[in-house]
């Protein structure tokens, strides 16, 4: 998150009241006003949700950039059709029956008895609906739009605020990169990032995440390793790199916790592997699969820095499998 850290600052430069407003300002405020309203327009007069359009039609839904549903976050064309592949239905899908887990140690086996309901289809990938707060020097609210599909990749649209001012942006893993952009006003860059430490990273993201989607927890090419009663490790490979996973798992079957190496700069130090921990607050169901619906997650767990490295809290909305 140490790209955010002048975040703040910058914006406040741009909403000064002492600062005149530039016609580049002028400018950025135009087409952003101008993007809203074409959007809304668009969401009038097709009745249509964006995304299911380009994965019906195999297109992108306008020439240089595509709204996400429910957020103004306007995706690159590249980014939009990443989008749309991911959420395309998944190719075979199955009904679940616990005998295809029996096999799996005893914390794997109680927490996917627990997340998928028997008969239901086995759906790989999920757009996620959800909102809470991210630490951008202080706790900001948000509310993002998510597809996921582990291990192929995932797009995280977002909005925010800093200073009062809209930030829009996204993280991304696909085609074997990742990605960070946020822009004040979808228009002002304050966040631009990718290379090779970045894509490390967003792929340790992508296989934390896969608590998310169970039904490819409960895939073939997850392997798996016991450890005891309540933990297990799922090893899943994801971009060149296998990450090992680990879940807590109450009697129940509840996941209680996340935790996963993952390659990331915190702080002012190099990129380098840094514990990271999602600690489960709540759980909720969606067409027959129990999921993680509230999570505290960021660095440092379980030590004098938990509280300054958490930096997300997040509430899971809704969620449509595919």
């Amino acid at each position: 998150m140490r790209e955010f850290r002048n975040a703040e600052v910058q914006a406040r430069r741009h909403s000064s009241p002492r600062r005149q407003a530039t016609p580049t300002h002028v400018d950025a405020v135009r087409r952003y006003l101008a993007g809203v309203a074409y959007q809304t327009s668009r969401d009038r007069s097709t009745g249509r949700d964006e995304i299911g359009r380009q994965r019906r039609e195999g297109v992108p839904a306008q020439p240089e950039t595509a709204a996400t549903p429910r957020t103004r976050v306007r995706l690159p064309r590249a980014v939009a059709r990443d989008w749309a592949l991911l959420a395309a239905p998944s190719p075979m899908v199955t009904p679940f029956d616990p005998a295809m887990v029996a096999h799996l140690p005893e914390p794997a086996r109680r927490w996917l008895n627990h997340a998928i309901a028997p008969g239901t289809p086995l759906r790989r990938s999920a757009e996620l609906e959800m909102h809470g707060e991210v630490r951008l020097g202080s706790w900001r609210r948000f509310e993002a739009r998510q597809v996921l599909a582990p291990p192929e990749g995932f797009v995280w649209a977002v909005t925010t605020h800093l200073a009062g001012l809209p930030m829009h942006g996204y993280d991304r893993y696909t085609r074997g990169t990742g990605q960070m952009c946020h822009k004040l006003f979808g228009v002002v860059p304050v966040v631009s990032a990718t290379g090779p430490d970045l894509t490390r990273s967003a792929a340790g993201r992508l296989a934390s995440e896969i608590v998310f989607v169970p039904a490819a927890a409960a895939a073939a090419d997850v392997a798996w390793r016991s450890v005891d009663e309540r933990d297990v490790v799922a090893l899943l490979s994801c971009g060149g790199w296998t990450h090992e996973v680990t879940l807590t798992v109450g009697p129940s079957g509840a996941l209680e916790k996340v935790t996963v190496p993952r390659w990331a700069r915190v702080g002012r130090g190099p990129y380098r592997e840094h514990l990271f921990a999602a600690v489960v607050d709540d759980e909720a169901t969606f067409g027959g699969y129990t999921i993680p619906s509230r999570i505290t997650a960021g660095w440092g767990y379980r030590t004098g820095q938990w509280a300054e490295g958490a930096f997300i809290r997040q509430t899971i909305d809704h969620v449509t499998f595919h």
